[in-house]
């Protein structure tokens, strides 16, 4: 990542003014505020307004707008800025008098996220020069610092997620994850391979990556600081390619499943950059990694599954696999690690984009404060989610003529029914539990405001959020 310095005199090349609904200038003089006057919407969020200066210093001014001025519209100015200049053109922000430190780590975190791109490998990372320039550099250092944080673990999240399955297995997922741990203090990380997940009998992950060439994984990384008063679980799911077994996709349905295991990078690179920002709460990240392969091991459609608790599951259907996993963890982790809160982030089911749209996430939980809680530190990081139902009448879909319950029932309410079968493993944790089904706003097809063409590394913003509170 490149660096976004903080400084009390001028910055060299491109000047940025932002501008709010009411058309005030940072630092505008009678040109820029004649510009902004003759625009229709000069100060919406990320409107830009361009203003050559040929022969002049600077030789070129933006004019963005934040909206309202909130930390969103910030953000988006941030994201709008990053993309108005040319790759390697240094630009200078002109912060205006006062602005809240808020207002400036939502600059920074649109400027680092907007500039993401995958392909540094072939194209070399993005080299800019980034000023802010304040009277009170000091003042906004730590907010520049939390939104490199967070914009370097969600650049993490999507690498991971951006990368295709023809590299990326479990066995590659669990070295990256090890390989980040190694340059960070405090952090620990333990890698489960299959002979102690058949020992501790975690079956669900078994039978899911028994008909890969690559066996499954699991990854449990610690953050667990002097101090720390609470102690919180995340797990993601980390099916690092799903073709959906035995009950197998079509060709469009398959071609992005690299993107399955979004929930598994997003609960990794928030635990790092809980470390990383040395944040008072233990967390214990836990990332069942397994590929969802045809051959002559995979798991059947109409096999019971013995789950890491004991209990049984039946699975007709075996591109309903992401639970299977979730399940074993969940359970682990509630017998195991004495959590105060549990929170699962999953590319779960499709039925969550056909209830909610590619932009927003469903929000599952039995605790009004836990979900109150998830959706302001969403809404604050520019991820949005909606509460969802946990109807008690519906658990009767997952009943089972031969097994404890039924992993993949077809009577509608597919997110929901997900849902309430994660439920079932949580014991006497399931009011202290929360379930994020994300498969719609793991991925995007353009870029968009912060966000950029592929893997949008959704999550780990609102965790970051959630675990600083």
């Amino acid at each position: 990542m490149f660096a976004i310095r903080l400084v009390d005199v001028p910055g060299a090349g491109t000047h940025v003014l932002p501008t709010d609904n009411s058309g005030v200038l940072a630092g505008g003089d009678d040109e820029t505020t004649e510009l902004v006057r003759s625009a229709d919407e000069p100060g919406a969020a990320g409107a830009v307004q361009v203003l050559p200066r040929p022969l002049r210093t600077p030789a070129k001014i933006l004019i963005v707008g934040v909206g309202s001025g909130g930390e969103a519209g910030w953000r988006a100015a941030g994201a709008a800025a990053v993309r108005a200049v040319k790759t390697d053109e240094p630009f200078t922000v002109v912060l205006p008098e006062g602005v809240e430190p808020a207002a400036v780590r939502g600059l920074a975190e649109g400027i680092w996220l907007a500039a993401y791109r995958f392909r540094e490998a072939v194209e070399g990372p993005r080299s800019v020069e980034v000023t802010l320039q304040t009277a009170n550099p000091d003042g906004y250092a730590r907010s520049v610092a939390e939104a490199r944080a967070t914009a370097g673990a969600t650049w993490l999240a999507r690498d991971l997620t951006n990368t295709p399955s023809s590299l990326k297995n479990p066995e590659w997922f669990a070295a990256q994850v090890l390989a980040e741990a190694a340059t960070r203090p405090g952090i620990t990380v333990g890698v489960r391979e299959p002979e102690q997940l058949r020992a501790e009998g975690f079956g669900g992950i078994l039978a899911v990556g028994g008909g890969s060439a690559t066996p499954p994984r699991l990854v449990e990384l610690s953050w667990n600081p002097d101090g720390a008063t609470r102690h919180v679980v995340l797990v993601g799911k980390g099916i690092t390619f799903d073709t959906g077994g035995l009950s197998i996709k079509t060709r469009d349905g398959m071609k992005l499943m690299k993107k399955d295991m979004g929930g598994a990078a997003a609960i990794v690179a928030a635990t790092l950059a809980a470390a990383d920002l040395n944040l008072p709460v233990r967390i214990t990240a836990l990332a069942p990694l397994a590929e969802n392969a045809v051959s002559g091991s995979a798991y059947r459609p109409g096999d019971v599954i013995t789950q890491w608790d004991g209990t049984t599951t039946e699975t007709t259907n075996s591109d309903a696999e992401g639970r299977l996993v979730l399940a074993d963890v969940l359970a682990y982790a509630v017998a195991r690690l004495a959590p105060d809160v549990v929170i699962d982030l999953a590319t779960l089911t499709g039925a969550n984009a056909v209830a909610l749209g590619k932009r927003m996430a469903a929000l599952y939980s039995h605790d009004d404060a836990l979900a109150g809680d998830l959706a302001r530190a969403g809404d604050a990081a520019g991820e949005r989610m909606w509460r969802l139902p946990l109807p008690t009448d519906y658990v009767e879909y997952l009943d089972s003529d031969i097994a404890d319950r039924h992993s993949s029932p077809t009577k509608g309410a597919g997110s929901v029914v997900a849902a309430l079968f994660l439920a079932e493993f949580l014991g006497g944790k399931v009011g202290s539990w929360a379930h994020l089904d994300m498969s719609a706003p793991s991925w995007i097809e353009k870029h968009e405001a912060e966000l950029t063409k592929g893997a949008t590394g959704w999550g780990v913003r609102t965790l970051v959020r959630y675990l600083s509170a």
